[in-house]
């Protein structure tokens, strides 16, 4: 629920989430607070009742399991500074297995996006995705079809180019086979990112598109930041409301929107950036080429795009995880550039 009160001072500083991480200078909101969106009632029927010990010297209680729920909603988190300079709100929207997290505190301390995009006078939207984090699970599979994802702590390492590769991961770190120059903090955060990482289902896309499309229709114009698995998300909202998607800022998209429908870009202006090792992964030299022909024939109806890769222009050793790796202010102020190009900024 908002915080509804004029100029509320809050002071944050980057970093106070992670123990002994220095403090930056501190800044105020306007306010802030957090809302779900979306979902859809399902009913149940045709389940046994059951009889559930909820608390160990408690009293067993009857557990009807049939009736209507609640699903398939997303949380949403905002936070509006006091000195906005961002012409429009930036919505981070996050990758397959993560939720908001993302954005916030990366894993060895250091400051995220969220912070510091709302430095900069950004108002920033960060939201968990439908069957992620705070925005809760359903039955399965009664309701939420199939079953989760999970992944194990080697995985991330070795499929998002941090490290080099199947087999490259060592419960050792320091005899891990990290990817030479690479910028994630493999010491002093790997392991606290596996913490982070959570079930996803893979057929989810359109009930979380759906709650996407609501959240922009709720608080939009606006930029939508996207990442990895939200990629093909970010398109197709952009795709459904281009009036109120002013920019499209791509962080190594997963996917693609709709091929059919790309004339619904035309005056949507999108910047994609891919980090470094991608030509020597299994994965993304197609991940990329599927993207950039989408872009392509985008252009093609009208739009404006650009890709940036990254290595090309001086940033090196970024993972898949470019938000988290040591060089993420670096990144950040280049989507920044952007952005004030695109007259979003004043």
């Amino acid at each position: 629920m908002a915080i509804n009160r004029a100029w509320l001072a809050v002071v944050l500083a980057a970093g106070a989430l992670a123990a002994g991480c220095a403090q930056q200078a501190p800044f105020a909101l306007q306010d802030m607070g957090s809302f779900h969106i979306g979902g859809r009632e399902v009913e149940i029927k045709g389940r046994p009742v059951k009889e559930v010990l909820f608390t160990a010297g408690g009293v067993p209680a009857k557990v009807d399991p049939n009736g209507i729920y609640q699903v398939e909603q997303m949380y949403v988190q905002y936070f509006i500074p006091a000195n906005r300079r961002g012409a429009l709100p930036i919505l981070m929207w996050h990758g397959g297995g993560l939720t908001g997290v993302t954005y916030e505190t990366t894993p060895d301390g250091r400051e995220g996006w969220l912070n510091w995009f709302l430095r900069r006078g950004w108002s920033v939207y960060n939201s968990d995705a439908v069957e992620r984090g705070r925005s809760g699970w359903a039955m399965f599979p009664d309701i939420l079809p199939g079953d989760p994802v999970f992944l194990t702590i080697e995985n991330p390492f070795e499929r998002f180019r941090i490290g080099a590769g199947e087999k490259s991961f060592n419960r050792d770190l320091s005899r891990a086979k990290v990817l030479p120059g690479n910028q994630f903090p493999v010491q002093d955060g790997y392991m606290n990112f596996t913490r982070q990482n959570v079930p996803r289902w893979t057929t989810t896309d359109v009930p979380t598109i759906a709650a996407y499309t609501q959240l922009v229709e709720k608080v939009c114009p606006c930029v939508l930041l996207v990442h990895s698995q939200s990629g093909p998300f970010g398109f197709r909202v952009a795709q459904a409301r281009p009036d109120l998607v002013r920019a499209l800022v791509l962080v190594e998209p997963a996917g693609i929107g709709d091929i059919k429908a790309v004339d619904r870009l035309k005056d949507v202006p999108m910047l994609a950036i891919y980090g470094d090792y991608i030509e020597q992964d299994a994965r993304w030299p197609t991940i990329r080429g599927n993207g950039v022909k989408f872009l392509e024939a985008a252009a093609k109806a009208g739009a404006r795009y650009e890709v940036v890769d990254l290595p090309k222009v001086g940033i090196r050793g970024n993972s898949h995880m470019l938000m988290m790796d040591r060089n993420n202010g670096e990144v950040a102020q280049l989507i920044q550039n952007w952005l004030e190009k695109q007259g979003l900024y004043r």
